[in-house]
This record gives structure tokens, sequence and C-alpha cells, in this order.
């Protein structure tokens, strides 16, 4: 089963620069991304690079993602 931690850690690894914290019961999840990439992207394109990162992983492993995508800037870091 997968954990918030492993979702975490493969977000932080596809997603260079960014940090994460994700919360969950091993189907659903919820995560927050703060990464300075996301800057000038619009909420569809951040969320596109995150699911990116996971790959494949969406399609098997993780069954409901949801999300809430920060620049450093509006997550006030």
């Amino acid at each position: 089963m997968v954990s918030p931690e492993d979702i975490k850690n493969w977000i932080e690894a596809g997603l260079a620069g960014s940090t994460a914290t994700v919360d969950g019961d091993g189907h659903h999840f919820e995560a927050v991304i703060i990464c300075p990439d996301f800057a000038g992207k619009s909420m569809i394109q951040q969320h596109q690079m995150v699911y990116g990162a996971l790959g494949d992983k969406m399609k098997a492993e993780i069954h409901a993602l949801s999300m809430k995508t920060l620049t450093p800037e509006q997550a006030g870091a």
C-alpha cells in the first residue's frame, strides 16, 4: 500500500526544488506542494507538472489525490 511519505518522496524527486506535505489513508490523499517552477503557470499546468512527476503511479498506485500547488512566494516561504 502507498503511504503519504511515498507520495511526498516521489513528488519531491520529480519536481526539483519542491517541498510537499501529504496526508492520506492509503487510498485518498491530500497534498500541498510548493515549487518555484510553478511561477507563471496556471493551476492546471501546475497540477500537470505534479502528475508528470508521479507518472504511472497515478494510474496504478494512487487512487485519489487532491492537491494545492503554490509558489514559495504564495506560501510565504
